[in-house]
């Protein structure tokens, strides 16, 4: 009997080194019993302060969950049953409205009481650790940490969790709960004829994904050309961008360019300004009777009766949002590319020029390179960016001009554009969460295979 103990105890296993199954199922009884009362282990083996906490823990839970959890969950299954009504009221001789039940509300308490019972399980998983933990100690002889131990383990071994602690609290409460009711809502007909408290709003399963990707319906013909818009707005914002504001930063670091203070300066300067403020300056310069067309009817290139439509004809307004895009893009581009291309090194290019590489062959196999094992992360950054760029569109044509043939989409709205005037305008905040989980799931999947691939990511070393 001794020799299999020595055998199963020849490496000592502390909290954290084995997971819950081990724990419960090499666990004693008093271990195994510390599932159904928190914290037993702990205080049997005279952790009264940590065991005390878990037991406090495990009451506070039933208590939520017998004053509100219990119901929380009933109604999260229905999303409420009785609509508020108004009814005359004879003894007064009035209408008074009769309080009902609220759909957000009620989904919103079913969120959070799931997150609540993550943490009771959370909590019974540490109980039966904690308790093995001590249980194994016990029977190496190894001392029991008290409650100060404990406390000075906060500052010390610990201090990663007593420093992450608040953090990790705030994004559960404010990022991810949002988040999942966010998420819960796409599996609702919450939209504008479904509004609580007067309107309740039930569950639909994937009725909304099959509405926005079947042939023929009206969901589909909007969020098609939308999406392909989108891709392709992306594409040339992100990489117009960059190339440009690559040969830019070339251009002015060349050797026989001078002033190059003066020309950094000089684009930079736009930087400085409000990127709201360009925007809207934009949109008044390319209006119907803004100054461009004032100019194109000055020189005669346009009659003096017409105007370009700029921002109001939709093939039109698009490459016009890409030109605008790249003159207030570039300058980032060639601010943050000018480092890394002083940087490349010198014996490069001289080895290149001596090999009689021209200038065109030089910046492709050289200087490109380079700069794409470099940039590669913030390039894949730009162009989720990009897909979620709301202020370029809004403040210059506000996913103008509209469209018959689109619901509440414009010619020139992007995803993130449609997503704004389904929820904030029309209120069908269904199909915005459905565009919401869609994008997630296209950009989740783009940026970490993507990156993957780079030589960002294979060769971290450094670049050949």
């Amino acid at each position: 009997m001794a020799g299999k103990k020595q055998k199963r105890f020849s490496k000592p296993m502390f909290l954290g080194e084995y997971g819950f199954g081990t724990a419960f199922v090499h666990g004693n009884v008093i271990t195994k019993l510390s599932a159904i009362i928190f914290g037993l282990g702990n205080i049997l083996h005279k952790q009264i302060m940590r065991g005390l906490l878990y037991l406090a823990l495990e009451a506070g839970y039933f208590i939520y969950m017998t004053s509100i959890g219990i119901k929380a969950l009933q109604d999260l299954t229905t999303l409420g049953t009785k609509t508020q009504e108004e009814v005359f009221n004879e003894a007064k001789g009035i209408y008074e409205y009769v309080v009902g039940d609220n759909s957000m509300l009620c989904l919103l308490y079913g969120v959070v009481t799931l997150f609540v019972t993550a943490v009771f399980i959370a909590a019974l998983t540490s109980s039966v650790k904690s308790a093995y933990d001590s249980q194994l100690r016990k029977e190496l002889g190894k001392s029991i940490p008290n409650f100060v131990d404990d406390i000075k383990s906060l500052t010390n071994s610990k201090l990663q969790a007593t420093l992450l602690a608040v953090p990790i609290i705030g994004v559960i409460a404010f990022t991810v709960v949002p988040l999942v009711f966010n998420i819960f809502i796409a599996f609702t007909n919450y939209d504008r004829d479904h509004q609580p408290p007067g309107n309740l709003f039930d569950w639909v399963g994937f009725d909304n994904f099959v509405a926005m990707f079947k042939t023929g319906g009206v969901l589909s013909n909007t969020f098609w050309p939308v999406f392909q818009w989108t891709i392709i707005w992306a594409v040339f914002a992100t990489f117009t961008c960059y190339i440009l504001g690559m040969l830019l930063a070339i251009v002015i670091n060349r050797e026989g360019t001078r002033f190059k203070g003066f020309w950094r300066f000089l684009f930079v300067l736009s930087i400085a300004v409000p990127q709201f403020v360009s925007l809207l300056t934009m949109r008044t310069i390319f209006n119907t009777n803004g100054p461009m067309n004032s100019l194109l009817r000055t020189l005669g290139v346009i009659d003096v009766t017409q105007s370009v439509p700029f921002l109001t004809d939709g093939s039109i307004a698009k490459i016009t949002i890409i030109c605008i895009n790249i003159w207030i893009g570039v300058p980032f581009t060639m601010l943050s590319t000018t480092g890394i291309l002083n940087n490349i090194p010198k014996d490069l290019y001289e080895a290149a020029k001596v090999d009689g590489a021209n200038a065109l062959v030089t910046f492709f196999k050289i200087t490109l390179p380079y700069m794409l094992f470099i940039t590669s992360p913030s390039l894949i950054t730009a162009f989720v960016g990009n897909i979620n760029n709301f202020n370029v569109i809004y403040l210059l044509t506000g996913g103008g001009p509209e469209s018959i043939e689109y619901y509440y989409a414009g010619k020139t709205d992007l995803l993130v554009t449609w997503l704004y005037k389904l929820t904030i305008t029309n209120k069908d905040y269904n199909l915005g969460s459905v565009i919401g989980i869609i994008v997630f799931v296209i950009l989740a999947t783009f940026s970490l295979l993507t990156y993957r691939r780079t030589a960002s990511y294979k060769d971290e070393e450094g670049f050949q």
